[in-house]
């Protein structure tokens, strides 16, 4: 697809804050998620399974749904929750730490949410173009081209955020989408064991989750069959001790993102030199890959 992404990143933070229009806009679907992460991007097992072998499990987080009127359901902490049968049903994605950031032609940084892999001073993303570039983010916004459904390119640009979607044909070559019948065991996951859950489902909806809760579901998923209910116990157990004990880069600079940060939406106290230097000591100095440029 052409697009021009240099200076956006309108698709990889949550810029409700400075759009208070974009409310929902993500959230259109049968199934409302549980959580407040804007745009999630559902992985695929095998790319799960990628980042865990890359020990970087503590960048994965889950979401759960609430049920469509057709759904199948099951009652978790006072909330019903979409189920395959009596098994929550959950997708898997990239956590979203607030980070100083101005994107979409803004001027002044500020506080927002952003995608664990999101460079705050390049706005690039440190994985594009590698092995484990999300399938999702590789091919947006195909299925949403396809489905003539708004863009994050086309809220940018009416912004005033400058010509964005510059092709505006889905590929012909496009992957089924993240969600529907084929998507069972491959992008969408059924929890084998919803009594586990209590207590994570209130943790989900208040933003509490723990790296044991995350641990569940990154287990789970890999521990899946595709086109099926089935999950392989060995397999789940041994991937989810293996993201419990993960502390990558990624995980160390969530949590010292979130030590620092302000309110969603709040200037950046800091001026542009300390930017860098935070992001340095954050990011680089722990190890985080670095952007490869823009052609």
């Amino acid at each position: 697809m052409d697009l021009r992404c240099e200076g956006c990143a309108g698709c990889c933070v949550d810029w409700r804050p400075l759009a208070p229009e974009a409310a929902d806009s993500d959230r259109t679907g049968r199934r409302p998620p549980l959580d407040d992460v804007y745009d999630l991007a559902p992985l695929t097992r095998d790319e799960i399974a990628g980042f865990l072998d890359d020990g970087l499990g503590d960048a994965l987080v889950p979401r759960l749904f609430e049920p469509a009127e057709s759904d199948g359901a099951v009652r978790i902490d006072g909330v019903d929750v979409a189920a395959a049968g009596d098994r929550p049903v959950f997708v898997v994605g990239l956590r979203k730490p607030s980070k100083p950031v101005a994107p979409i032609g803004t001027d002044e940084h500020r506080w927002l949410d952003a995608c664990v892999f999101l460079d705050p001073t390049t706005l690039q993303c440190r994985i594009h173009g590698d092995d484990r570039y999300p399938r999702t983010c590789a091919t947006y916004p195909g299925h949403n081209l396809d489905l003539d459904a708004e863009t994050e390119c086309e809220r940018v640009e009416a912004a005033g955020g400058g010509d964005r979607l510059l092709d505006g044909e889905p590929p012909t070559d496009l992957p089924a989408p993240a969600f529907g019948p084929q998507a069972l065991g491959t992008t969408v996951f059924a929890y084998p064991d919803p009594d586990d859950l209590v207590g994570v489902v209130d943790r989900i909806r208040s933003a509490r989750l723990t790296p044991e809760d995350r641990a569940r579901f990154v287990g789970t998923a890999v521990g899946s069959s595709p086109g099926s209910l089935s999950v392989d116990r060995d397999r789940m157990a041994a991937a989810r001790d293996r993201a419990r004990d993960a502390d990558s880069w990624a995980g160390r600079a969530i949590r010292a993102w979130s030590d620092r940060s302000a309110g969603d939406g709040d200037p950046v106290a800091i001026d542009a030199d300390a930017r860098e230097r935070l992001v340095r000591e954050l990011e680089d100095d722990l190890g985080a890959p670095e952007t490869p440029g823009w052609d």
